[in-house]
């Protein structure tokens, strides 16, 4: 935690600011990249998704109070950013959101950036039938292990809440796996 406000200090200063950006960029780009990869599916979205995270960040840091968690602010930023993503997309192509996430899940397996297995892929086509909500839930929870506490404050959302959406979503995710088993 000392760190975390060194480092915000540290943002926050014009003196130290472009250096420690830098230093949060290196600590920080992976985990939001895949967070974001999760959302957008696509791996040039995600890029794209990922440089404008980073720019609100650098932009918005002078109003982080540090009631929150840095990470978790930041995560904040980068699930509504990939949010907005999918949303714009969706109204360029006049298609809904949930049709944007279909197309992206039947492209995966084309997508020359995607490492998965079948099975893992088959997971994906599950977690694609989630509602938006209970898909950041589960994909943070279960690949992040973030906590419910952190996930609160991310999504703005109860604890119990949480639980609950986390609980409903594994159910469907393993009944789509068992009525779907191709592996």
């Amino acid at each position: 935690m000392v760190e975390e406000k060194s480092l915000v200090s540290a943002l926050q200063s014009q003196q130290h600011k472009e250096a420690a950006f830098r230093e949060l960029v290196s600590l920080y780009k992976e985990r939001l990249y895949w967070h974001i990869r999760k959302i957008v599916l696509d791996h040039d979205d995600t890029d794209d998704v990922l440089q404008n995270v980073f720019i609100k960040i650098f932009k918005n840091i002078d109003t982080f109070k540090g009631d929150s968690k840095l990470y978790t602010w930041m995560y904040r930023i980068a699930t509504n950013e990939a949010i907005t993503f999918i949303n714009k997309k969706a109204k360029r192509a006049n298609i809904s959101s949930e049709e944007v996430k279909e197309n992206l899940i039947s492209g995966l397996e084309s997508d020359v950036y995607f490492e998965g297995s079948a099975i893992q892929l088959q997971l994906q086509k599950a977690i694609a039938t989630l509602p938006g909500k209970q898909q950041l839930i589960f994909n943070m929870k279960y690949f992040d292990d973030i906590t419910y506490e952190d996930l609160s404050e991310i999504l703005e959302t109860s604890v119990g809440g949480l639980k609950s959406s986390y609980h409903i979503a594994v159910k469907k995710i393993t009944a789509y796996l068992k009525n779907n088993e191709t592996f």
